[in-house]
């Protein structure tokens, strides 16, 4: 891509779309565009809205306090009436958590995803009080969904069950692929259905959304196969217990802990309750098969021996409140000992780097040896490599390209790539969150942009977390706290008590603060004395910014400031 034609995005994307015609479809995706998660996108024609995944995004380290991050569902908020149903690729939680908080405002949404996704779906929903209104699709099926013919392709990816999804409107066709790659010797036998890619090809595909997220690494991502000889080598010289952390959702990993550890003679247990849940689900449904007698509740470990124990745990991103965090903090039941080994069997999401490497070396502070993706081969990606991404293009030969799910970079790594298979630079559109697509008669047009922000998940709170409440966490945990309280006698300009100033999170003692005290005090005395009527709150603000200028000219620092007035 060049960088004119990154400007023509930029000048589009600031403009308000005009008023959907008759017959156009419009594209709006609302999340998972510049970054890795919370993958949601809008596809409208006629009136009705038809929404392809709708997942969520976990905090990093300058979003404290946060536990999710939803895509923004105002664009749609007055309009859910109008929704005929919401197609899930996958069962990862970045394509699927947010349903149960899209559901909230309309329960009876229908749902369409293969039996494993809604599988996934329907225990989540059940957690939050709610009945799905699931309908399974399988690989090669036909759907009406309103104004939309939806045809459903199989796709390899880091979870079973995954599908691609084709599109058939009046407007055009579009290709979405969810997250997929090309593994050809998969566990379970099922591969990303090329020849249905090249059917499709040969129908005609007006507009491609595929996955970006390897579109920067050349050639092919390795088979998922490749790791059990690794973990088997692994847990042949592992002498005492052995720790393994993934997605609570990798269903795949976790059948090739189970047999490694059925080779090795030892029992597994799930740690975690998304793990132990969802690994339930994936054996009940038969994609998980359990080896006889190898699977055995967390209870029982302790009355086994060390070398005869594999825990299977959630936390492989660093999370705070996930299993392996509070081992590494010494704060869960299953604690670690010098010569466990633990294998981080999963990818660094971007921006959790900080939060996993903290973990890491926790573990290795307690003793424990670990082993992770920079180290051996315990994981492989779930997305397709640059050089599949060509192998797509090149069969589908798509009209237009809406590179999806990834950060900007890879979003234009995979606009490179379309355009070096033959697609019109101009027809590889580099859109963002809240960006607007038109496409009519095989034309596909970037046409304006609508307002989407993050949406925070605060304990029971949705969306009553700001951007700038976080910025008050950041300073609170960074710069520290600093109170002032002041008492005033308005009727004769004279300070009855304080200037008071405590500090928290502030490495000084308070008495650093006595020298600033009496120029809060002349200050507020002046101000008085030259207006009576000044109000407590323009009080508040002088002193904020007597003491703010102090603090940061004299500690080099920049602290919340709560000034308080008070009138005796």
């Amino acid at each position: 891509m060049t960088e004119s034609s990154v400007g023509k995005a930029d000048a589009a994307r600031m403009q308000t779309p005009a008023k959907l015609k008759k017959g156009t479809m419009r594209i709006v995706p609302l999340g998972g565009l510049g970054e890795v998660g919370r993958n949601m996108t809008v596809f409208e024609l006629n009136g009705k809205l038809l929404i392809i995944d709708c997942g969520v995004l976990f905090p990093e380290e300058h979003q404290p306090g946060v536990d999710l991050i939803l895509p923004d569902f105002s664009y749609i908020k007055d309009r859910l009436d109008d929704v005929v149903g919401v197609v899930l690729t996958h069962g990862h939680e970045d394509h699927i958590g947010a349903v149960p908080y899209l559901l909230r405002l309309r329960e009876d949404i229908p749902l369409y995803g293969s039996k494993l996704t809604l599988a996934f779906v329907e225990a989540k929903l059940a957690e939050h009080r709610i009945k799905a209104n699931s309908n399974i699709v399988v690989e090669g099926e036909v759907a009406q969904i309103g104004n939309f013919e939806c045809e459903f392709v199989a796709v390899n990816h880091s979870i079973p069950d995954a599908l691609a999804v084709f599109l058939r409107t009046e407007a055009g066709t579009v290709l979405h692929t969810g997250d997929f790659k090309m593994d050809q010797l998969p566990l379970d036998g099922r591969i990303t259905d090329l020849r249905h890619f090249a059917r499709l090809g040969e129908e005609g595909v007006d507009l491609f959304l595929p996955d970006s997220t390897n579109a920067e690494v050349p050639g092919f991502t390795v088979a998922e196969r490749e790791i059990g000889p690794v973990l088997e080598a692994k847990f042949s010289r592992a002498r005492r217990r052995i720790i393994v952390a993934s997605f609570s959702s990798h269903v795949h990993r976790v059948q090739q802990v189970l047999d490694a550890a059925a080779v090795h003679g030892r029992k597994v247990a799930f740690i975690g309750r998304s793990m132990v849940r969802n690994m339930g689900i994936a054996e009940r449904l038969g994609y998980l098969e359990v080896p006889q007698g190898v699977l055995v509740d967390l209870k029982q470990i302790d009355s086994l021996p060390d070398h005869k124990v594999v825990l299977m745990s959630t936390g492989s991103q660093g999370e705070p409140m996930a299993a392996l965090s509070r081992m590494a903090n010494g704060e869960h039941k299953v604690q670690i000992n010098p010569g466990d080994t633990v294998i981080l069997a999963s990818s660094l999401i971007p921006g959790n780097e900080n939060s996993v490497f903290r973990v890491i070396n926790g573990l290795m502070r307690l003793g424990a040896e670990v082993i992770h993706k920079g180290m051996a081969k315990v994981h492989v990606s779930g997305h397709a490599s640059a050089g599949e991404l060509l192998y797509c293009y090149n069969i589908l030969r798509p009209k237009n390209v809406l590179p999806v799910h990834g950060e900007t970079r890879h979003l234009i790594a995979n606009g490179r790539l379309a355009a070096q298979s033959g697609v019109p630079e101009e027809n590889v559109l580099l859109a963002e969150d809240g960006s607007v697509i038109d496409l009519k008669d095989g034309v596909a047009k970037l046409v304006g942009q609508v307002e989407c922000g993050y949406v925070y998940v605060d304990g029971s709170k949705v969306g009553t977390i700001t951007d700038d409440d976080l910025k008050d966490r950041v300073t609170l945990g960074e710069e520290g706290f600093i109170s002032v309280i002041t008492v005033i006698n308005r009727q004769n300009g004279t300070i009855i008590s304080g200037p008071d100033i405590h500090a928290r999170g502030v490495a000084e003692e308070d008495s650093v603060f006595n020298e600033i005290k009496p120029k809060i005090a002349a200050a507020i005395v002046e101000a008085v004395s030259n207006n009576p009527n000044h109000s407590t709150h323009q009080l508040q603000q002088i002193t904020r910014r007597v003491i703010g200028s102090w603090v940061s000219r004299k500690l080099r620092r920049r602290p919340m400031i709560v000034p308080v007035v008070l009138e005796a």
